[in-house]
């Protein structure tokens, strides 16, 4: 039976290039947000999603306005809630499926940013958690996503605290130095392949 690992993080802490360099390892990656963007775009999907606001969260060329959506529920906890009953069942039947094309896999990784906020640590065998000192995290994403500390602070306080998250994960890793990273996960892996 082919093991889940979860590997997740704040925003900011570099599990995306962590999740790119095992996937290097020709280990399968399976990265949540990704497939929920694509997901989200299916006309069907799209549909539900715009039912749930009054106004038009949709693009000039019929592709979702993500800012807007983000606008209308990151201060409002129901229509997160509303919005993440649509798409999240989705991805969850998409990685069934991509589940099964690599049931000959040992292990395979799945990145998602709010694993334990959605209760899905429960179906992962362990969980990787790839953390960083908040301040270099809030420098990193306002970096990647050309947005205000502030902007960043409201997604931090979104997530679970960091120290609930290590109290929940089998292996911790500080990435302050991306070298000293990737060294921690070459070893995790072998761990990894002897379960």
């Amino acid at each position: 039976m082919t093991k889940i690992i979860g590997l997740t993080g704040g925003i900011g802490s570099g599990k995306s290039t962590v999740a790119n360099y095992i996937a290097s390892k020709g280990i399968p990656v399976y990265i949540a947000d990704e497939e929920a963007k694509k997901i989200m775009e299916r006309e069907d999907v799209k549909q539900k999603i715009q039912n749930l606001f009054s106004e038009s969260v949709l693009n000039p060329d019929n592709s979702l306005n993500r800012k807007k959506i983000a606008e209308f529920v990151f201060n409002n906890p129901n229509k997160l809630k509303e919005l993440n009953d649509i798409v999240h069942p989705a991805v969850q039947l998409h990685f069934k499926n991509w589940l099964n094309e690599h049931k000959d896999s040992p292990f395979i990784i799945k990145e998602v940013a709010i694993l334990f906020e959605t209760g899905g640590n429960k179906q992962c065998d362990k969980v990787i958690l790839i953390t960083a000192p908040e301040e270099l995290r809030i420098e990193r994403a306002m970096k990647r996503d050309n947005v205000t500390k502030k902007d960043i602070l409201v997604r931090i306080n979104n997530q679970l605290p960091e120290s609930k998250k290590k109290e929940l994960s089998d292996f911790i890793i500080d990435n302050i130095n991306l070298s000293n990273t990737f060294l921690k996960i070459d070893k995790i892996l072998k761990i990894l392949a002897k379960l």
